[in-house]
């Protein structure tokens, strides 16, 4: 198949979901066509199956704000024609799916016949949600998409709660790539972290006010008041400036790196003990799933789709949101104990293997094949 994939070129959990599986379908003999205003993050290797196209957008003094939605209506028309593309998987609704919409109908308009795939991530409709300016495009846009997934039942059900959504939506939950996250010998680098043993606590986020970072910083000052600790917080966004002030505030400078956007995660998370996930609002939790395939335990809130990943009491703990306490308590029990601690690392490794590419990549494969079989 010759598929085009629209999303958000950034470091979120829908960037790296739509880049990874655009490779993971290349790999398989797929031909796939990346339209998106920047290159990927994870795009960062070659692949002959793999094409990238830029959205351009001119500035002009007429708009406060730069046109992106018909640049790229207009890059999506180009593209399908002149590539002969069989379908277009889009991610998030907003605006891509309407985008995807307007592209397909002026395609129609010269013969064109372009099936859409719509895949909600999450604060495109918790966020939007509560937005109700944006309601009626979200629920257009979903309704006239060919399929619509959703990464989890949860956000599944809170999208048929929130809009007057009609099409049907699949779960097709977020996947691993094992190949890459995968536990590795990393001592060396480990050593220079922690050089008297301590425990290693990592958090990656885009540092978002859902990802509640302070309450991050908070648990480890519990947890490195009764375990020798670090804390590695990997990521940048609004949010670290407050986090850099409270870290200073609880003179835990000494214990915490601040190590900004990184590419190689899986090597940071190669030398974590555990993962700390407080969100306030979480779909999926992919971060999550990436530390649970290399062995790393989770303390979770739970919300959204983060039950249907990370199991209470197995691969690690889940709190209600903003229960800090409760969630350093969680922390403390499992690294106080080896033992334990190497049986939440074998049991996140168990439940990780259940989202393995090579289980979930066939699944969109099928789903393609049902919406193109569809095709009028």
């Amino acid at each position: 198949m010759k598929i085009g994939i629209v999303c958000y070129p950034t470091y979120g959990g829908s960037g790296v979901l739509a880049t990874e599986l655009g490779l993971g379908l290349a790999k398989k003999g797929h031909k796939i066509h990346f339209i998106t205003y920047n290159q990927p993050a994870r795009l960062a290797v070659f692949d002959e199956n793999v094409s990238y196209h830029e959205v351009r957008v001119d500035r002009y003094p007429l708009f406060q704000y730069a046109p992106y939605d018909t640049a790229l209506a207009s890059k999506l028309v180009d593209v399908v024609k002149y590539e002969k593309l069989d379908l277009l998987h889009v991610h998030y609704a907003i605006p891509h799916a309407a985008v995807a919409y307007m592209a397909k109908q002026i395609l129609l308009t010269e013969g064109k016949y372009i099936p859409v795939v719509t895949t909600l991530h999450g604060t495109d409709i918790t966020l939007v949600g509560s937005n109700k300016a944006f309601a009626p495009v979200v629920a257009f846009s979903i309704n006239q998409s060919d399929g619509v997934t959703a990464v989890s039942g949860s956000l599944r059900q809170q999208t048929y709660d929130y809009f007057d959504v009609q099409r049907e939506i699949k779960v097709i939950y977020n996947f691993i790539d094992f190949n890459r996250f995968k536990k590795s010998n990393k001592d060396h680098f480990k050593k220079a972290i922690a050089p008297d043993g301590e425990r290693i606590l990592v958090h990656v986020s885009n540092f978002r006010k859902a990802k509640r970072v302070q309450d991050v910083v908070k648990i480890f000052k519990q947890v490195a008041g009764k375990i020798p600790s670090k804390l590695l917080l990997i990521g940048d966004g609004p949010e670290r400036q407050s986090a850099e002030e409270l870290c200073r505030e609880l003179s835990l400078c000494d214990d915490i790196r601040f190590l900004g956007k990184q590419d190689a995660i899986e090597e940071l998370l190669a030398i974590a003990d555990l993962f700390l996930m407080p969100s306030g609002s979480e779909s999926f939790g992919l971060a999550a799933l990436e530390a649970m395939a290399c062995e790393v335990p989770v303390i979770s809130s739970n919300v959204g789709g983060l039950p249907e990943l990370n199991i209470h009491g197995k691969t690690g703990f889940m709190s209600d949101v903003g229960n800090v306490d409760e969630m350093a308590k969680h922390a403390i029990h499992i690294l106080k104990d080896e033992n334990l601690l190497n049986q939440f690392r074998a049991n996140a490794l168990e439940q990780a293997r259940e989202f393995d590419l090579s289980r979930i990549l066939p699944k969109y494969e099928a789903y393609y094949e049902e919406v193109l079989s569809q095709k009028t």
